[in-house]
């Protein structure tokens, strides 16, 4: 499948800046595949189209991980941490980092001492492994198409965020209220989001693009549960990666480099919700695998051309 295929044009007044207030108040468009119905309805309405399914939802924590520093030479440089590696080790994106050489300090743009950054060794397409003491104490790393910082940062965490370690949100689930998830048979997973979440296509196929895996966690109880299910709606694509690895006989907790694209087998997921996704990008490649190739692009124009919000912040869309 070329890159290319994953392109369509959308007006960038459709970027949603800011989320929905309250959070339910999105708006959802559901897709039944057996019939190739489109219904338009509320997020808050999301439990009626539901029948008998253990909805799994990633509960990952984002943490503070894009750092502002400076090189000693003045310099800026931004270090998006991707993945914590060790108690004060981290894999992080750089950039710039074309002229950086590990053992360089980089300190906090504001000159204190305190808080610096050791890079390590670089790792290859702009990754380095650093050296962060204590916790990090950064912004949270909204994506580069929200112009505007939520005024409470809790609205790019979900209300089940539990286990700090993403570098993104999981955006499906920030459309769930405490009362709305209440009212649905759920369990969590974990997935902490890094790189092959948000990393966008940059070869000319989708087979070209390689994945460098994420950490997820599945309890027992919880996996025990997802076995038995009926129906298992998976909020998100992390959340599909997670499911789709332990039906192939996937440890309950590891890595997964599982790269879903169209023609893939689905063993566990028979439902899907997920936000409007950003073009080429292996995101959109997964839900073009769920929903169909075509179908996807035509649930795409619809929902343009029924003025939906896009991307993080914006509504949903429900695949049954």
């Amino acid at each position: 499948m070329r890159a290319n295929e994953l392109d369509y044009d959308l007006p960038p007044e459709l970027v949603a800046q800011r989320p929905a207030e309250p959070r339910d108040a999105s708006r959802l468009l559901v897709f039944d595949r057996a019939t190739g119905a489109i219904r338009h309805r509320s997020f808050a309405e999301l439990p009626g189209e539901l029948d008998r399914h253990l909805v799994v939802v990633n509960d990952t924590r984002v943490v503070p991980s894009r750092l502002l520093l400076r090189r000693k030479t003045g310099g800026e440089v931004e270090l998006l941490l991707l993945e914590r590696l060790g108690a004060d080790v981290w894999e992080a994106l750089a950039r710039p980092s074309r002229r950086l050489r590990a053992g360089e300090q980089l300190v906090p743009r504001g000159g204190a001492a305190a808080g610096h950054v050791e890079l390590v060794r670089p790792l290859g397409e702009g990754r380095w492994r650093v050296r962060v003491p204590g916790e990090p104490a950064g912004e949270l790393p909204l994506p580069p198409y929200i112009r505007e910082r939520p005024t409470d940062p809790e609205r790019y965490q979900t209300v089940y965020a539990a286990k700090p370690g993403s570098a993104a949100a999981p955006t499906a689930g920030l459309h769930f209220s405490p009362a709305l998830l209440a009212r649905v048979d759920h369990e969590t997973v974990t997935l902490h989001v890094g790189l092959d979440t948000f990393r966008p296509l940059t070869t000319d196929t989708l087979e070209e693009h390689a994945l460098h895996g994420e950490r997820y966690t599945v309890e027992p109880r919880a996996r025990d549960r997802i076995e038995a299910a009926d129906r298992v709606l998976a909020v998100g694509t992390t959340t599909t990666r997670v499911l789709e690895t332990l039906a192939r006989g996937g440890p309950s907790e590891g890595r997964t480099d599982l790269f879903i694209t169209p023609g893939f087998e689905f063993r566990r997921v028979d439902a899907l919700l997920t936000n409007f996704h950003l073009p080429r990008t292996t995101l959109l490649a997964l839900v073009m695998a769920f929903a169909g190739v075509q179908e996807t692009r035509r649930l795409y124009a619809v929902a343009i051309h029924e003025r939906y919000r896009f991307y993080s912040f914006g509504d949903a869309m429900l695949v049954l």
